[in-house]
């Protein structure tokens, strides 16, 4: 069968350049690798063509004879560098930070950064917060239990005085190898999980993990315009790493409660106003409530109840940005109970006075179509 072609390997153009290439083969090693897909024939497959594709075209002696003459130019030759075991050049280095990612590890400051414990959990919790401290913010305190250094051994998780030792299965590396074909892998070890070190006297407070559990309060800014299922993230402020790895996260949920009068849509507000009946038939000037303070606003005459009046800015401040939403009233007209023997005669000449005019045309509409509909 015959080879397919390097550059269409990795998916690029003839005569790409060296970082496209290795950007490219990286992508393609950390989906493939067989760390990644155990007992995946297919994809160690295409890791070994990739691998190969790379290896020639990250070489600039085979990568000119590859362009110049294909395969025939590099037959026999490609198999990491032709120059012995380990001599992998570019790809070798690139080898190192695959393999560090692959084990989350990664390359910091020129090397594979290695913890001797385990990175803290992320944690979570809910923060109830009122109408008002998200539409103004507003500073919170929150508690909560996480896992913090050890006081007495400060989260070295050794006795005072004694030291870790060094892994006898890796020999202090926090790696193994193991052949793969014509592949050397290194995977964490799995005695000291990839610390490279053991703890043979351990802190008789936290048994040699480093840290324990511990309630804290934390200050929280609630920023203004928020809303409920909103994340606030508080960087290393989750559970504390066991013996010198990095904290988690804290991701706070914010649950902005009820109010007694304004509802939440987005950035805007809504609020019900209840007028009288003769407020909606003469018209009238009423107080309103904003987030802000009461403000004046005039109901025009024969106003009908489900009327919106739109109050431009006086809703929420928009989170992240200018602006602020709408106070949206929506007029109720409430019918009067309890009625004295005054009120009751007056409403009672209102109505014969309302049989002879036309001062209810959607009544007088509606009951001229059912009319109609039953002749």
């Amino acid at each position: 069968m015959s080879k397919r072609d390097y550059y269409e390997i990795l998916g690029l153009q003839r005569g790409a350049a060296k970082d496209e290439i290795k950007k490219a083969y990286r992508k393609l090693a950390l989906k493939y690798h067989p760390d990644k897909n155990p007992d995946n024939p297919e994809a160690e497959a295409k890791f070994k063509e990739a691998s190969e594709a790379a290896e020639v075209l990250l070489d600039e002696g085979k990568k000119s004879r590859y362009d110049q003459f294909g395969h025939a130019g590099v037959d026999g030759q490609a198999g990491f560098g032709g120059g012995g075991a380990g001599d992998f050049g570019d790809l070798g280095d690139m080898f190192g930070d695959i393999f560090g990612d692959i084990l989350g590890g990664g390359r910091r400051g020129g090397g594979r950064r290695r913890y001797r414990g385990t990175p803290g959990n992320d944690l979570q919790m809910t923060l109830d917060v009122s109408f008002e401290e998200a539409a103004f913010g507003a500073e919170k305190t929150i508690s909560l239990t996480r896992y913090a250094d050890c006081v007495p051994c400060k989260g070295a998780g050794t006795k005072s005085g004694s030291k870790p030792a060094s892994c006898d299965m890796c020999q202090g590396m926090g790696e193994v190898r193991r052949q793969q074909g014509f592949f050397t892998v290194a995977t964490a070890c799995p005695k000291c999980q990839g610390s490279g070190q053991m703890i043979t006297d351990p802190c008789g407070s936290c048994s040699g993990q480093g840290r324990q559990k511990k309630k804290v309060d934390l200050a929280v800014k609630v920023p203004v315009g928020i809303d409920t299922n909103q994340r606030l993230k508080l960087s290393g402020e989750g559970d504390a790493g066991s013996m010198g790895a990095p904290s988690g996260d804290l991701y706070v949920v914010i649950n902005v409660l009820d109010h007694s009068i304004f509802e939440r849509e987005g950035f805007n507000i809504h609020c019900t106003v209840p007028i009288s009946f003769s407020q909606a038939a003469l018209g009238d000037e009423i107080e309103v409530p904003t987030l802000d303070g009461k403000v004046s606003v005039t109901i025009p005459d024969g106003a009908q109840s489900g009327r919106k009046m739109r109050l431009k800015g006086k809703g929420i401040q928009r989170l992240g940005a200018y602006g602020q939403g709408d106070l949206i009233l929506t007029i109720h007209v409430e019918t009067p109970t309890k009625l004295s023997s005054e009120q009751r005669d007056l409403i009672k000449r209102l109505g014969e006075l309302e049989s002879n005019d036309k001062s209810n045309p959607m009544s007088r509409g509606f009951f001229d179509k059912v009319k109609d509909l039953f002749q």
